[in-house]
């Protein structure tokens, strides 16, 4: 199952920005793992999008578990699961 997970900031941006540098490189860490295909932050500025690979709900858990934003409660997970359908090719 594949996921869209929405985070939404609950502190202003000035206070996020300060645990970028290490959400980035989790970030990083879990695309290199091929745990996350593609992160970014919403257009709003208000949070961000993350899409994980096909990975089961409890890996998802653990993952956002281990964000470095979630563990200083600077942001709320929305989480929404699908199954893959159709999709380009290489996925």
């Amino acid at each position: 199952m594949f996921h869209v997970l929405t985070l939404t900031y609950t502190q202003p941006l000035d206070v996020v920005d300060q645990t970028r540098p290490a959400h980035l490189e989790w970030l990083q860490r879990e695309i290199d793992a091929g745990r996350l295909l593609v992160s970014g932050r919403q257009e709003s500025g208000q949070g961000g999008v993350l899409i994980t690979a096909d990975i089961d709900p409890a890996a998802v858990d653990e993952l956002i578990a281990n964000d470095p934003y979630q563990i200083a409660g600077l942001v709320r997970y929305e989480r929404l699961g699908f199954n893959r359908g159709r999709c380009a090719p290489g996925l």
